[in-house]
């Protein structure tokens, strides 16, 4: 059995390890909780969105070798936007898909009726702002830029983000995804972007605890009487 001064090093540690850790390990449970009793789709914010909505048909469109181009023609999509349709090629490039005229980027007015169609129908437009540089602790972190950002006049502070260059609906936030954000940052512990579950932060905390666990299995061996004549019955 060890000696009683080591015993004693062994409760120390414990204990400044556990003090130490004890406000992470209560975030990790917090936010393991919150991420185990919410619905992701609604985090997503699908109950804001118009799940019905299908994409226009259309007929009359000019071919691809019609439209003049700086460069050769890799990859094409077919977009709607304020129900004309658009092409977006080589993901750099809006064309209208019946004049062939090429477009620069949609306006506000673009950006609100692609909104419109996405959007659950009962959302009021409370303002329209252009974004065109975010950090990494933005909302809309990551994502394609300018975009026009739409807010809504709700409790939940929705906002809907819209791409300029190609008229793409981009995504929605709201505050129970906000919540999501700020405890999935700390259950990472990615303070800088978040989304880095490979930092040194994480690694260093989570090897600690794993120290801890163990330093408490160990500081019961050495003080459980149970334990002690289980050592001398072996002896």
């Amino acid at each position: 059995m060890v000696k009683r001064s080591t015993a004693i090093k062994i409760r120390k540690a414990h204990r400044y390890l556990g003090l130490f850790l004890g406000i992470q390990f209560i975030l990790w449970t917090a936010s393991g909780l919150y991420f185990s009793w919410t619905d992701i789709d609604e985090i997503h914010g699908d109950h804001f969105r118009n799940m019905h909505h299908k994409p226009m048909a259309f007929d009359g469109l000019i071919g691809l070798s019609q439209i003049n181009l700086p460069s050769k023609i890799s990859s094409v999509s077919l977009k709607e936007i304020d129900g004309k349709p658009y092409y977006w090629i080589n993901n750099e490039f809006l064309v209208n898909a019946r004049s062939g005229e090429l477009k620069k980027g949609i306006t506000q007015d673009e950006a609100l009726a692609v909104a419109k169609v996405n959007m659950a129908h009962h959302l009021k437009v409370k303002d329209v702002t252009l974004l065109t540089e975010t950090d990494k602790h933005h909302e809309y972190r990551e994502k394609t830029l300018p975009a026009y950002v739409i807010s809504y006049d709700s409790p939940e502070k929705i906002k809907a983000y819209v791409s300029v260059s190609d008229g793409s609906f981009q995504t929605i936030r709201h505050r129970n995804w906000r919540w999501f954000d700020f405890l999935w940052m700390t259950h990472t512990m990615d303070y800088e972007g978040r989304d880095d579950i490979n930092n040194i932060v994480l690694r260093a905390f989570s090897l600690l605890g794993l120290i801890t666990v163990l330093s408490g299995f160990l500081l019961w061996f050495t003080s459980s009487p149970t334990a002690r004549k289980w050592v001398q019955r072996k002896k």
